[in-house]
Formats: structure tokens, C-alpha cells, sequence
């Protein structure tokens, strides 16, 4: 998250170009959304499994990072791809995520109907919100947009596989009943790519994947490169004073 946010001020300082950037976890990790409450978390849980736990610049609810390609897409709000709304802009870029999905050999549908229940729900994947995408009716990639004055970062993850009700046994519910009930209804309403296509997907087969779908959909051509050494040392500040402090990730 620190590596996401350095990127974004490079960006809006005008010192690096728009960025596609596709990783992994390890350990995994919980992330929250920026306004979820820390109370959500079953701390005991959590770190009795060697996993740890990030408070995300972006909104929406918690995200279990393992098994999985995160993405994140970061530029200027001048860059044609991104300007606009924030509706605007999350449609121009699922264009490019479904593409990405689609060479994968997964048939894709965007949801654009409206959920007003999801916020209300600790886990990300347990309800699709406007423009996310879907297989065979179920969620199978979660997005969060941050906008500043001057830039956008927008990231998400699509889970290759895994058990997905891994993520309630370090949330906190009212009873047992109520997590087995919230596990049961997460594998009505998500899936890995998997479980949808019959075959595991590696890790760089799904990176190659949405770096084609992204060029071709978006027109660009993405030039492999490594951190700035300006965007290395913010994300080491960043790092230590916000993502890895206990104030940040513990505020709410």
C-alpha cells in the first residue's frame, strides 16, 4: 500500500508516467477499507495465523490478500483513460479488467446495478457494486478507487485460488451461526478463477493476461520498469510513518 501511495505523488508531481502495477502478498494480509472499523477484526485470529493486516487508501470493505494477482492502476486525473467521474472512469477501466478476464478463458458480465446493502457487510467480496464484474453471477474481482487533487489510484484483486471463506474466520461476528451463514453466502456470491474455470491459472499467466487486456482496450504499450529512487524512499517513509503504524491502521 505504501509502494501504491508513492507511486500516486510521483504521479501527481509529474515525474513518472501513468502506472500499471500487478503483485502479490507475503505473508497475506487483511486489508481494510479506509473507513472500516478496526473492530471488524478478529485480532487473535488474525495473527495466530502468521497473517497481517493493512488499512488501504481506498474505501470498501475487507479483502483477504492471498492466492491472488493484485492490480493497481495509477495516473494523473488528466490522463484520458481516467478523467472524468468516478463512474466514468471505473466503466472505461472494467472495460480493460474484463478484457483481461476474458483471455483467461472466463466469460465475463459488469454489473451495473446498484447495492446499498454492501457497505454494511465486513467483506468485499460478498456483494458486486456499479461496473464491478461477474462470472456466472458471481463476484470475481474486487476494485476501490482513491481520488486526489491531482491523481487517481484505482486497485483490486482477483483471486486465482483458494478457499474464500478463509476471510470469516479472522472477522468478527455475533455468533458462530452468523459466520458459517456469512461463509455460505460468500461462495453463493464469489468465486476464484479456479473454481469458475476448472483449471488453476498461475500468478504469470493472469499478470500476462492483464497486461494484454489493458494495452489492447486502453491502447497503450506499458515499458517494464523498476521503482523510481525517489518513489523507493517515500514508500519506506510511507511505510513507517502511515501503512505499518498502528495509528493508521487501528484510527477507526
Amino acid at each position: 500500500m505504501a509502494i501504491d501511495a508513492a507511486i500516486l505523488a510521483a504521479v501527481e508531481r509529474g515525474e513518472v508516467p501513468p502506472t500499471l502495477r500487478l503483485f502479490r502478498w507475503d505473508p497475506p494480509c487483511l486489508s481494510l477499507g479506509y473507513s472500516q472499523p478496526y473492530s471488524d477484526i478478529n485480532e487473535k485470529q488474525l495473527f495466530s495465523r502468521g497473517w497481517d493486516v493493512v488499512r488501504r487508501p481506498t474505501g470498501g470493505r475487507a479483502i483477504l490478500h492471498t492466492d491472488e494477482l493484485t492490480y493497481s492502476v495509477i495516473g494523473p486525473r488528466t490522463e484520458p483513460r481516467l478523467e472524468g467521474g468516478l463512474m466514468e472512469s471505473y466503466r472505461r477501466l472494467s472495460r480493460a479488467l474484463s478484457a483481461s478476464i476474458e483471455i483467461l478463458g472466463l466469460e465475463v458480465q459488469v454489473y451495473t446495478g446498484k447495492n446499498p446493502l454492501a457497505v454494511n457487510q465486513p467483506v468485499c467480496f460478498e456483494n458486486p457494486s456499479e461496473f464491478e464484474i461477474t462470472v456466472d453471477g458471481k463476484k470475481i474481482i474486487g476494485n476501490a478507487q482513491a481520488r486526489k487533487k491531482e491523481g487517481i489510484l484505482q486497485h483490486g484483486t482477483l483471486p486465482l485460488t483458494g478457499d474464500l471463506t478463509r476471510i470469516t474466520e479472522v472477522l468478527q461476528y455475533g455468533t458462530p451461526g452468523e459466520k458459517d451463514q456469512a461463509a455460505r453466502q460468500l461462495l453463493k456470491k464469489a468465486a476464484t478463477v479456479e473454481t469458475l474455470l476448472g483449471k488453476k491459472v498461475s500468478w504469470d499467466e493472469a499478470a500476462q493476461a492483464f497486461k494484454t487486456g489493458f494495452q489492447e482496450i486502453l491502447n497503450v504499450k506499458f515499458i517494464e520498469s523498476d521503482l523510481t529512487i525517489k518513489e523507493e524512499e517515500q514508500a519506506a517513509m510511507l511505510e513507517k510513518t502511515q501503512f505499518g503504524n498502528n495509528n493508521w491502521t487501528q484510527q477507526i
